[in-house]
Formats: structure tokens, sequence, C-alpha cells
């Protein structure tokens, strides 16, 4: 009955012996699929003459010489005609094609009025500038210039009763940009390493200290300036040896109970707005207040110049901290940082007198000429001779000629860029431009 089948009839007949199916008896029972046909164990499936059981994958029409069959017209929908649209029914389609939701016919109808209506081609044109300021590419942040442009404009609609003088401008301008700075640094910042460099005379020096620290510095040397102005001296409780600046902030900072933190920021910044407050209701007279001596033990200057000089100080400082927590910084306005200059300028006829062993004159009527260029730039004419920086300078003596970035000046004047490596243009006698080049970086202090 193995190699038999029955029939509809009943009767048997002979299985043709390629219609036997695996897994049925005989001598392919228990073999899988693709398992020997018979008994000598010989796959018959791997004959020529017989089909595989797995059909082998067909290959694509595209990898073949056929042609490509043809889309039918279902398959092949038809351009949507242009619809013909009233001019009041495009206006108002308008809003909807800046904003790229109209339909394809009515975006093909707008943009055919387009080219043949005028108004309707300005209002869309207004349209699309108005949908670009919705979606604004640049950066969310405010403008750092937002401030001044809205005091700016404020001031011009309705000037103040009692305004800051122009004098005192640059450090209400240079302490509010401290402290921005420090309104946006957290907790642990306060207590990054900062080194305050200067320059002795000589060589270039420093000094370790945080964030905080560099406050209480500022706050101690400003109290020279409230001082003067009858105000609270911040390190009332604690007298200082003398008035010199690196004095009273390292007697500040040994006294302190505890390394300084983020609580330093409030007297500092209450003690900023008494200076400008105060010397406002003092007035601006070049003859009056302005001229009121602000000491700082080994010399002194009158109030106008000493603010100049806190501004400064604020500003190099700030780039200190900036640095120290990676915070981006930018110089003063360029009316201010030309206020600034003028300063250290006025101040190097006394600082080559000092650097001369006599501390007299030297050859009579030399003069150099310091060109600043860049924000807040200008020429000066510096004596290079005379007792004690009193000679006034000539354009008919001049001979040297220093040409300096305005913000390279100041860093020189800082002392945190060595004399030997400012980036001058340089002209003339050779040792009067290192003369003035030391003298500048000699008007640093801690």
């Amino acid at each position: 009955m193995s190699d038999a089948f029955r029939s509809d009839d009943g009767s048997e007949e002979e299985r043709p012996e390629d219609d036997r199916q695996p897994g049925r008896g005989g001598p392919t029972r228990g073999n899988g699929p693709g398992g020997p046909a018979d008994g000598t164990g010989a796959d018959r499936s791997s004959s020529p003459d017989r089909a595989p059981r797995i059909p082998t994958p067909r290959a694509s029409v595209e990898d073949g010489e056929r042609p490509l069959p043809t889309l039918s017209a279902e398959e092949n929908p038809p351009v949507p005609a242009t619809l013909v649209l009233a001019h009041p029914v495009l206006k108002s389609l308008l809003g909807a094609w800046a904003l790229a939701a109209c339909s394809a016919a009515e975006a093909v109808a707008v943009e055919e009025h387009l080219g043949d209506c005028g108004s309707c081609a300005e209002e869309a044109l207004r349209l699309r500038e108005a949908v670009g300021l919705l979606h604004p590419p640049e950066s969310l942040d405010l403008d750092p210039a937002l401030r001044t442009r809205v005091l700016e404009s404020c001031l011009d609609r309705r000037p103040p009763r009692i305004p800051v003088p122009e004098w005192a401008a640059p450090y209400d301008a240079e302490t509010a940009r401290l402290d921005a700075l420090l309104q946006d640094i957290g907790d642990a910042e306060w207590h990054a390493p900062v080194r305050l460099r200067w320059f002795d005379g000589e060589h270039p020096t420093s000094r370790r200290t945080t964030v905080a620290g560099v406050i209480a510095h500022l706050l101690s040397v400003d109290g020279l300036v409230a001082l003067a102005l009858g105000l609270d001296d911040p390190l009332a409780d604690v007298k200082a040896p003398t008035r010199a600046p690196a004095v009273r902030t390292e007697t500040y900072w040994q006294t302190s109970h505890f390394p300084p933190t983020r609580s330093v920021r409030t007297p500092w910044r209450e003690q900023s707005h008494d200076l400008v407050r105060t010397v406002s209701f003092a007035g601006g007279s070049d003859s009056g207040s302005a001229k009121l001596a602000v000491s700082y033990g080994d010399f002194s200057l009158p109030l106008h110049d000493a603010m100049l000089d806190r501004a400064f100080e604020c500003w190099v400082h700030a780039e200190d901290i900036a640095e120290a927590v990676d915070y981006p910084y930018g110089p003063p306005s360029g009316r201010h940082l030309n206020r600034m200059i003028d300063l250290a300028a006025r101040m190097l006829p006394v600082a080559l007198a000092a650097r001369r062993p006599s501390g007299g004159a030297g050859k009579v009527g030399r003069t150099l000429r310091l060109e600043i260029e860049g924000s807040g730039g200008g020429e000066w004419l510096i004596p290079l001779d005379g007792p004690l920086g009193s000679a006034v300078g000539s354009a008919g003596e001049e001979v040297a000629h220093i040409a300096l970035d305005g913000v390279e000046f100041c860093h020189l004047a800082a002392g945190h860029v060595p004399p030997a490596e400012a980036a001058a243009g340089q002209l003339g006698d050779r040792e009067a431009i290192r003369d003035v080049l030391f003298a500048a970086a000699s008007l640093s202090r801690m």
C-alpha cells in the first residue's frame, strides 16, 4: 500500500513517484522538507530535472531590459486647473498665502494675481516680512545695549531733575555692568580663583584671590571716595595703617572672620549707589565739588578724576571676573573709554618724572605724540621732561610717535600687558618710547 493510492472508484493505482509527499510513510518518513527522498541519502530535490521547493526572488523590472509599465489614468492625477477668483477674494487670501496655508490651486491663483496687481504685491511683501518677525532666527537673549537705549530714550523725553555729572557717568555705567555680571553667576562661581595683575615698575606681579575677594577689593578702595564725601567707610570697624589701596584691601581680607562670599555684593552695590547719588546732589561744576581731593595715601586725585579712576578699575576687574567664570564682557562705550584714556594720558608726565632717578627734568622741551586708535581714541601730546611732569607738550618739539589701540592702551595702563609686548606702532626716539610704555604700565596697582 505504500506505493499505491486509492482512486475515486475505489481501485488502487500505482502512485507516481514524483507525487510522493515526505512525512507520510515510506522511506521519506521522518525527513524534513528538502531531506533525502530515498533510503540512499541522496537529495533528489537538487536534481536538475526537478523544480526547487523554495522559489528564487523575482528580478526587478528595472534590472531587466523590459520597458517600464505605463501608468493608468487613475495613477496619474491631472494638474489642478487654475482658479479664476475675483480681486476681493484674492486679496483676502494674501494672509493665508504669506503663512503658506493656501491650497496649491489658491497659491497659483494668488501668485499670478501678484504679477498684475501692484497694491496686492506690496501688501503681500509686508505680510511676508511680518511672518518673518513671528519666527526670529536670532537668540532670544536680550540685547546687552537694550538698557542703555531705553535709558537714553527716557532721558531724552524727560531729563532727570538731578542729572549724574558727565565725569561720574562712566563709574555709574561700569558698576551697573559689573552688577549685571554678578547677578548672572551662581553661588559656586563666587569662589572661582581670580588673579589680580599689575606692574610694580619693572616687572609684572600678581595676587591670587576669588571673585568675592575682587568685589571686597573694589569695596575697600571705593571707600576712599566715600571718605572724601563724608560717607561711611566700609573699613570703619578695622583701622588700616594707611590709605594705600593695597594696604586697605589686605587689611579687609585678613580681618574678615570668613573668606568673602556673595554677601559682599550688597554693601559694594549700595556704596556705589551712594557715591553716584552724592556727587549728583553735590553738583557737576568743575569749580565746586569736582575739585574735592581724594587721598590715596601716597598721592591724591580730584574727585572728578577719582571717579574716572574707580570706573577704570571697575571695568578692569570686571574683565578679570568674566575671564574666571567664562562670561562674555566687552569694553566700555567709546565716550566713557575716551575719558579713561584721557585720565591716563594726563597722569603719564607725573609717572615719567617719578621714574627718573632724580625726579627732576631731563632734556627740556621733548614731546611724544600718543595716538589712540579705535573707539574712544584721539591724540595726546605727552611732555617727556619737566619738574614733576609739570611741562606742557608741544607739537614743534615732537621726538617720537606711538600708535596704540584704545583697549590695548588701557590693558597696558592696567598692568595686564607687559610694556615690551604692547602692540604699538613706534616712530622716533626709541628711548623715549620705552620710557612712555613703562610709565604707562607703572600707572597700574592692585
